[in-house]
């Protein structure tokens, strides 16, 4: 697949969506923004800028949600105009799909929805790339029906249908997930590039009541598992302070370690290429 200019896939370079789970300020996202600007040059990787205009999926009505959709896009192509990364943010129905679409290069659907037949066929035919994430409580193998909902509906518009799918955890009874391995091999029969969601993974759901818990320490831990699985990104949350985040802070990778976890991701992603090279009947 072509992304944005660059090949992605299994045995191409490790790409990466990286940003603050919601858009908290202006400021705040540009400072991000401009961070993960030198990472991408500095590693020449391609990195996605991720925010959200809107964070509907929350544990309490009394929880940061957003600038909304029209503020919040203006300050993502502001973010375009002074660092010039692509934009990925979330849409949560096909009127905000719509609106992104003139905006940002990708669209992701938030894995609460990923059975929404009408924000995946509406995401699958916008004519930007979209990105799907897999359900806490779906199996690897049901992504295949969501993609061929996005397929279809590309299909039906006279466009080519563009289609990341994302692994982010599978529920594990109460407040908790866990990460299959075997589903990041499973989800490639989508035909789809797969990504890995290392932040969202260690997630701790509705655990602190009010809101989700987390576990950061483990994200390097499952990111390094994932990149030697075989993905073609990866997706990960920072912020400056993930302990001050209005939204998914226990979770989020601190943006001072970020380009020290991406080096790594970056090598041991290597590493993987030249193996299937060498043995691709163990991929």
């Amino acid at each position: 697949m072509n992304l944005l200019g660059r090949k992605v896939g299994l045995d191409e370079p490790l790409f990466v969506i990286a940003g603050p789970c919601v858009i908290e300020s202006e400021a705040l996202v540009l400072g991000v923004a401009e961070r993960l600007r030198k990472i991408a040059d500095t590693l020449g990787m391609l990195i996605v800028f991720k925010s959200s205009f809107d964070k509907a999926n929350r544990s309490s009505n009394a929880s940061f949600r957003g600038p909304g959709l029209d503020g919040g896009l203006r300050i993502l192509e502001k973010v375009r105009a002074e660092t010039g990364l692509p934009l990925l943010t979330d849409v949560h129905d096909a009127e905000q799909v719509r609106a992104a679409a003139q905006v940002v290069d990708i669209v992701q659907t938030p894995a609460f929805l990923a059975r929404q037949t009408d924000l995946i066929e509406a995401a699958g035919a916008c004519g930007k790339v979209a990105n799907i994430k897999k359900a806490q409580f779906m199996a690897p193998a049901d992504m295949k029906q969501v993609v061929a909902k996005a397929n279809a509906a590309a299909e039906a518009a006279g466009r080519a249908a563009q289609i990341l799918v994302t692994e982010r955890g599978t529920s594990f009874g109460y407040n908790n997930l866990v990460t299959d391995l075997r589903g990041l091999v499973i989800m490639r029969e989508t035909g789809c590039p797969v990504v890995f969601d290392a932040t969202h993974s260690v997630q701790l759901p509705g655990a602190q009541g009010t809101s989700s818990g987390g576990q950061r320490e483990f994200v390097p831990v499952l990111a390094r598992g994932a990149v030697a699985v075989g993905v073609a990104g990866v997706f990960m949350e920072t912020h400056p302070d993930p302990s001050q985040a209005l939204s998914d802070g226990p979770n989020a990778w601190p943006l001072d370690r970020l380009e020290d976890l991406l080096t790594e991701l970056q090598s041991l992603d290597a590493h993987g290429i030249e193996a299937r090279k060498r043995w691709p009947e163990q991929a």
